[in-house]
């Protein structure tokens, strides 16, 4: 789910072109969500190798990546480890969306809603052990460093940027502003219309960037107090919030009262899985690691190839064409480099 903060901090629109050169570390698992919910067949169907197991994942992981080392970006994946034992609310709640989803696809198919169908075969999707397992190993393969988070990914993508070994954090949801990522990028390689849920309403959407410094500067808060405006809204430790606060009363509730433990006497209806302290505590002080080492190499051109099209059935024109334009845009890349360097 995520905290929601859409209505309330800052955003900069930008062309991904700009961000050559930059390194983004990417909410693996957030990412990989997204493609097994939008890479499907008409119906709702995942694509599928051979032997029946999905490959939506390892379609949108290669040609999104192909997509940003030909723009000359430095992605790196990072995957979520062991949840903390306070995320297990959200956790139960995610697990009884899919349950429904599934009824509600099958009664779709069923009587021939084939729109209705894919919609509900979006909300259906499980990431999968060897789903993860793949993605690792076709990043291996293309030269794309992954980090293995010792807990929440979007925790150690920040723990990247905060120590500069990252420009960006990569994601849709704004958790990784609570942990105090510097700069979020959004929409990542999404742009042009999208069509909202269950409406037939187009919007347009192109990547942005929201800066933690812009956001505290302009809210007048600090990031602390900006972690227990999310904890009032909801996270994914307390995903109900406390019913009847949105962003924007959350935020006259905390510049009112100056924290979270001061405005909690004051509401009747606060009700908490958990410890609000604790889960504070959790975007204070994550559970992230040091051991980790980015580096990136041209993609094993045969190693991606053997994999992706002899053991899961890809296209090897679509899958040769695609690793031409990214090696072709990081050595384009490495010479603007280079030449910067120089001069």
């Amino acid at each position: 789910m995520g905290v929601d903060l859409g209505d309330l901090v800052p955003k900069t629109p930008t062309d991904l072109s700009n961000l050559s050169g930059k390194i983004v570390a990417i909410d693996a698992y957030n990412a990989l969500y997204q493609f097994l919910a939008i890479i499907r067949q008409p119906d709702g169907t995942p694509l599928m190798d051979h032997a029946g197991r999905i490959t939506s994942h390892l379609s949108g992981l290669f040609y999104r990546t192909c997509n940003l080392l030909e723009m000359g970006i430095k992605p790196v994946y990072v995957f979520d480890g062991t949840p903390p034992a306070l995320k297990e609310a959200e956790i139960k709640r995610r697990m009884k969306v899919k349950e429904e989803a599934v009824k509600k696809y099958e009664v779709a198919l069923k009587e021939g809603k084939i729109e209705e169908a894919r919609m509900y075969a979006q909300m259906t999707s499980h990431l999968k052990d060897y789903m993860a397992d793949d993605s690792k190993r076709l990043l291996a393969f293309m030269g794309v460093p992954w980090v293995q988070a010792p807990s929440e990914g979007e925790a150690q993508a920040a723990h990247l940027a905060k120590k500069g070994d990252a420009n960006f954090c990569a994601s849709q949801d704004y958790d990784s502003l609570l942990f105090g990522a510097p700069h979020l990028l959004r929409n990542l390689t999404i742009s042009g219309r999208r069509k909202l849920p269950r409406k037939d309403v187009y919007v347009e959407v192109v990547p942005e960037i929201v800066e933690l410094k812009r956001i505290i500067k302009e809210l007048d808060i600090t990031h602390e107090q900006l972690i227990d405006i999310g904890i009032l809204i909801g996270t994914d430790f307390n995903p109900d919030g406390v019913k009847g606060i949105g962003p924007k009363s959350a935020l006259k509730l905390i510049k009112t009262y100056g924290s979270l433990e001061a405005a909690l006497p004051t509401l009747k209806n606060a009700e908490f899985p958990v410890d609000p302290v604790k889960i504070k505590e959790i975007f204070l002080h994550p559970n992230v690691t040091d051991s980790y080492k980015l580096v990136w190499k041209e993609p094993d051109v045969k190693g991606v190839i053997n994999f992706l099209c002899g053991e899961k059935d890809f296209s090897e024109d679509r899958v040769r064409k695609a690793l031409e334009k990214a090696i072709e845009g990081m050595r384009r890349a490495r010479t603007k480099r280079t030449l910067e360097a120089w001069f």
